[in-house]
């Protein structure tokens, strides 16, 4: 069964800094785009980085500057490192393809707030 598992969310003070981790069956991981999103309470699950299976990456402007996204195929685990945190970064993280073809996982919740 195909799985996505997000994890690395934490309460954080505005400045500071997270990195996430999500780990994909290696059918899926091996072959796709894959890319975080994020989804704050009430809002629709936007797009916030994705990266192709060699290594390069998009960052949506909203991010650009302080997030990066990386991956790791040997371990069929997908980063993303989250510096200069900002209240509106709130939100609940998600990992999936670029084409959000997989089953949703639970997520991992980043919270800024001092």
């Amino acid at each position: 069964q195909v799985q996505l598992v997000e994890s690395g969310g934490d309460l954080v003070q505005p400045g500071g800094s997270l990195r996430l981790s999500c780990t994909a069956s290696r059918s899926i991981f091996s072959v796709n785009v894959m890319a975080w999103y994020r989804q704050a309470p009430g809002k629709q699950r936007d797009l916030v980085a994705h990266i192709t299976t060699t290594g390069v990456s998009t960052i949506q402007n909203s991010v650009k500057g302080r997030f990066t996204i990386s991956r790791d195929n040997a371990k069929n685990t997908l980063y993303l490192q989250m510096n200069s945190l900002k209240p509106e970064d709130t939100a609940r993280y998600y990992c999936n393809t670029i084409l959000r073809n997989v089953p949703w996982g639970q997520g991992t919740q980043v919270t800024v707030s001092s």
